[in-house]
């Protein structure tokens, strides 16, 4: 996608991982890119001119092995895989800008490049690795991480290989002291704290040189000046990063790709790749000369029903299966609600559908049904014309909604999305409270409109504040909302939505007037029904 880049704008990059293309996507996968397309919705809304990067890492053993299992040649198996990617966050409505494919020919001049930075920096030396190597992690492991049994400690079913062969090494060791003082200095660049601790704790053990090419290995780049090794699979993919922010028609130069997004802002990552996007990355970036990037994100792992998933287990979780049957905005709240992001999260069917019941079903979608029932019924169809200042402050609705704008916004900055989530609904639980003690129907009898009229405008304007500062989590939902409020905002459209709904004036309470065309009451979101146990 060809960005024109508004230089009055702030700008705001951010990536999920690259990700490995040995199978079709898994709900972990999908996991990571709502979130990114979350925080990219919600940095749009705020008026930033955003780049969200996704795509695919395809070069390493474990795909040529994986492909010559199936009798196919990697590229065509990377064919193959990549677009169900493609079409699942399609599916789970992700807005991405550019989709990063390490076996792109412009890739292959930007590592290229960047290679020979680091060489000329005296960072890559010819060496010999001995040690244990899990093709899985595509990553040698010290003796005292492996499991009983030479097993891989993230993939505990895989016993690791041992390796003696010749390779290119970078001088990480030479690293050490620039990163523990560029952590301190900037302790917010690896988050949560926990990740953050882990980290520093790998480090102070002492930083080992890692290798960079393997031989015997043709799936992937060989090295420059000598292609009988062939660059090692993290080397390439985390410079597919940098790949992505070229412009389409752009000479694949480093000085063209870091001429605009550069620094990155944001890398969203699962806490297995931690290590490679906190110590490797930014030490291969010093290397090389170039500003490190803001923040990496380390989030949890999900479990499925307390069990952690996989195919021998036999519980894994479709994400394509779960968005046909539920929706995308289900899919997206549940996980995003449910699951504190940077602690590993549980999926429980039971429990996905009580949650989507509770708050989108009954607290939200009924709310707003019941109110647009009431104002047909009592106000001719027609917004209450009560100005918003008329509504005095001690109103609960109107004191909860003066603060949540800025509430939620902290809350999205910090990537606390449940903290958003729940900020919201505390105000939709509270205006269904407010409508049962307020009593319209009793007011109507009474003669009281005015009365009447400003606990409806309250509640109906709550509604529309709930659906715009959830609009990031739920655009479907949040669009439907915002329809029948009158507003002819798709929160779909990008353009539309961050320019006729800025965050500036659509996250205060009181903007809805009596200017506004109600639609006709509709469902937003239908009560799921259990599943029958056969």
């Amino acid at each position: 996608m060809n960005l024109r880049v508004d230089k009055t704008k702030k700008t705001f990059a951010l990536t999920t991982p690259l990700y490995y293309v040995n199978d079709i996507p898994h709900i972990g996968s999908a996991y990571t890119t709502i979130a990114a397309d979350v925080v990219a919705r919600f940095q749009r809304q705020l008026g930033n001119q955003v780049l969200l990067i996704t795509g695919t890492d395809e070069h390493g053993q474990k795909i040529q092995r994986t492909a010559e299992n199936l009798g196919k040649a990697p590229q065509e198996f990377c064919d193959q895989i990549v677009p169900s990617f493609v079409s699942l966050w399609e599916l789970l409505n992700i807005q991405y800008d550019r989709f990063s494919r390490t076996t792109a020919p412009r890739h292959a001049a930007i590592v290229q490049e960047f290679f020979q930075r680091v060489w000329a920096a005296g960072d890559i030396y010819l060496g010999q690795q001995k040690g244990w190597y899990c093709v899985s992690c595509e990553e040698f492991k010290e003796e005292r991480e492996l499991l009983e049994g030479n097993r891989c400690p993230i993939h505990t079913n895989k016993e690791v290989e041992w390796r003696d062969e010749e390779n290119y090494f970078f001088r990480l060791s030479k690293y050490q002291a620039q990163l523990t003082e560029f952590y301190q200095s900037q302790p917010d660049f690896i988050q949560p704290t926990s990740r953050r601790n882990e980290v520093l704790s790998f480090v102070n053990q002492g930083l080992q040189d890692f290798s960079i090419s393997r031989v015997n290995l043709d799936w992937g780049f060989p090295v420059p000046d000598n292609p009988k090794h062939t660059l090692y699979v993290w080397f390439d993919a985390l410079l597919a990063y940098v790949t992505a922010l070229l412009e389409p028609d752009a000479q694949p130069t480093l000085e063209n790709a870091l001429a605009t997004w550069w620094p990155i802002n944001l890398h969203l990552i699962g806490k297995d790749i931690l290590r490679f996007h906190a110590v490797y990355w930014p030490a291969m970036l010093i290397s090389a000369g170039l500003p490190l990037p803001d923040r990496v994100f380390g989030h949890g792992f999900l479990t499925k029903n307390g069990q952690k998933m996989g195919k021998s287990l036999g519980n894994t979780l479709d994400p394509v299966d779960l968005v046909q049957r539920y929706g995308s905005d289900a899919v997206r709240y549940y996980f995003l609600k449910e699951i504190e992001f940077g602690k590993d999260g549980d999926f429980n069917e039971v429990r996905f559908i009580n949650v989507l019941n509770a708050d989108l079903a009954n607290d939200l979608g009924n709310l707003l049904n019941r109110t647009l029932n009431m104002v047909k019924k009592y106000c001719a169809g027609n917004v209450p014309t009560i100005a918003n200042t008329a509504v005095i402050a001690e109103n609960p609705l109107k004191a909860i909604g003066l603060r949540l704008g800025e509430q939620v916004k902290q809350a999205y900055e910090a990537l606390a999305f449940n903290q958003a989530c729940e900020a919201v609904l505390l105000l939709v639980q509270a205006s269904n409270k407010f409508i049962d003690e307020q009593a319209p129907w009793s007011l109507y009898k009474q003669g009281q409109q005015q009365a009447l009229e400003e606990v409806l405008y309250a509640v109906l304007e709550s509604v529309r504040l709930a659906a715009y500062l959830l609009s990031p989590v739920i655009p479907n939902i949040s669009s439907d909302i915002y329809q029948q409020l009158g507003f002819g905002i798709n929160f779909n459209d990008q353009t539309e939505s961050a320019t006729a709904a800025p965050f500036q004036t659509h996250a205060l309470w009181g903007l809805l007037s009596s200017k506004q065309q109600l639609g006709t009451p509709q469902p937003i979101f239908k009560r799921i029904e259990p599943p029958k146990n056969d």
